[in-house]
């Protein structure tokens, strides 16, 4: 393989052995960059300079005896709505096009520790809304698997550019699947941690009770290592929990003998396209092979999580982004003839030019749901439905150790096909979608192939319990090929290199 093709703890072992610097490996990823990002699109800022510099700072590091962490070294892309302290932020929108944060995302602090080294921030739907990546206000991002196709969103430039090679790994966010769906596009691991597990102090908020930092890496021992760096308590978000924080990479022993494993039926219905149903079949008999115990188990209010997620989700964002009002920082609107707007005119002005279509609708759509005369009618039936989802996670767990679905019951889309179409967009994270409304964990990891397009299959355990899908998860991938294939990139007539 090539060195933009290996993981984190191969080039770990590379630079340990001293047969490759920090230096040399950053330049490959940008070189990289250069080649198949004007194909990809998945960087919304590349940071080049920064990353040589940090590079060398590492390098210098080990020369000196210094022992270092696993990250050390190890180029990584940030999804465009973790703020970076001197490096722009836009969250993919007009409203930030120019913003550059005064300060750092906690897991970017944690992560500088490490000695990582930021290439750039990544595309994503505009304030991480959308499913396809096609709803930033820039560009959309194109799959590296077939450029004719999304990657997935919201994290779609983050999937898109660790597939691609044009990171190592990366961060993104997960509000009802943003960081797995992308994953299961683009043939990679994507993780969700239990809510409140690592810090979201610095991530630009969309739905504040859903949110959660998510990784994306080319496997699951690497998903565990950047686990380890950034989970733990953070006193900046108070709806960070303190718990005690194990050694990820523990969990990793390749055996599965016993494991009780619930496939909820509710989630294998009309929707679930029957290629990725074939090789989803396939998958669990894997998992059987290996020794789980694989079973039929039923999830009555599975239907419900998409409504009730779109009526919360809605809700919370349109209160996070009234705080984009043009006067205290972002995009302003001016009048063209020099005059100048009354207040309601300035505020109507930025926020109709500032925010993309799809940010207008969930505005629009939250500020309904919560006013007078809906909000009992809506908002309070929604919460009430999270309960019961909550509450069927809670039964299910008494029985199984984990739960396992697809992570989406679609292939990817091709480019435009579905952007028109909002309510079949948001029925593509009704997988993902539940677990967020309870705060659970849940990875994606490739479990086979359709048509040359990769399928990911998601495993769901009960809060705090990473180390047991990191566990299964691992299992499954050291006896199955998937996670060592890349995309069959081509460079396009007239890119760069």
């Amino acid at each position: 393989m090539e060195i933009f093709d290996l993981t984190v703890y191969q080039l770990k072992e590379m630079m340990e052995k001293g047969t490759i610097t920090a230096r040399e490996i950053t330049s490959v990823v940008l070189a990289r960059i250069r080649q198949f990002d004007a194909d990809i699109r998945a960087y919304v800022t590349v940071t080049e300079e920064d990353a040589l510099a940090a590079a060398q700072e590492v390098d210098q590091r080990r020369k000196d005896g210094e022992k270092l962490p696993p990250l050390a070294g190890i180029p990584l892309g940030l999804k465009d709505n973790i703020c970076t302290k001197g490096v722009r932020t836009t969250c993919s929108s007009h409203m930030l096009d120019n913003f550059i944060p005064p300060y750092n995302a906690t897991v970017v602090e944690k992560l500088n520790k490490c000695g990582a080294v930021l290439t750039g921030k990544l595309n994503m739907d505009e304030f991480a809304m959308g499913s396809t990546t096609e709803f930033s206000a820039f560009f959309p991002t194109h799959n590296p698997w077939d450029l004719e196709r999304v990657p997935g969103g919201s994290s779609g430039g983050p999937a898109a550019a660790v597939a691609a090679g044009e990171a190592i790994y990366a961060l993104g966010s997960d509000t009802g699947g943003s960081a797995r769906q992308p994953a299961s596009f683009c043939g990679i691991v994507g993780m969700k941690p239990t809510y409140g597990l690592i810090s979201r102090s610095g991530v630009v908020p969309f739905a504040s009770s859903l949110d959660q930092v998510g990784t994306l890496t080319k496997d699951v021992r690497d998903c565990a290592l950047v686990l380890n760096a950034i989970a733990g308590h953070d006193p900046k978000d108070n709806a960070s929990a303190a718990v005690d924080i194990p050694d990820y990479t523990t969990f990793l022993t390749g055996n599965i003998k016993g494991k009780k494993i619930g496939v909820p039926k509710e989630q294998l219905g009309d929707r679930l396209d029957p290629r990725v149903a074939d090789v989803f079949k396939k998958a669990l008999d894997k998992l059987e092979e290996l020794g789980a115990v694989v079973d039929e188990c039923s999830f009555p209010h599975a239907a419900s999580a998409v409504p009730a997620y779109h009526i919360i989700a809605p809700a919370e964002a349109s209160s996070n982004l009234a705080r984009f009002d043009g006067v205290r920082y972002g995009y302003r609107a001016v009048p063209d003839d020099g005059k100048e707007y009354d207040l309601l005119e300035m505020y109507m002005k930025t926020r109709g030019e500032g925010f993309g279509p799809e940010v207008k609708r969930r505005i629009m759509m939250g500020t309904y749901v919560l006013s007078s005369g809906c909000y009992e009618k809506f908002y309070l039936k929604a919460l009430k439905v999270r309960t019961l989802i909550r509450n069927e996670y809670q039964r299910l767990f008494q029985d199984y150790d984990v739960l396992v679905t697809p992570t989406s019951p679609y292939l990817p889309f091709r480019l435009g096909d579905e952007v028109d179409d909002p309510l079949e967009l948001y029925h593509s994270d009704s997988y993902t979608i539940p677990v967020n409304m309870a705060g659970l964990p849940a990875i994606s990891l490739p479990c086979g192939f359709a048509e040359g397009l990769p399928v990911g299959m998601q495993l769901i355990a009960p809060a705090f319990a990473e180390g047991r899908i990191l566990q299964v998860a691992h299992a499954f991938e050291q006896n199955t090929p998937y996670h060592q294939q890349r995309p069959p990139l081509k460079e396009k007539k007239g890119s760069e290199s």
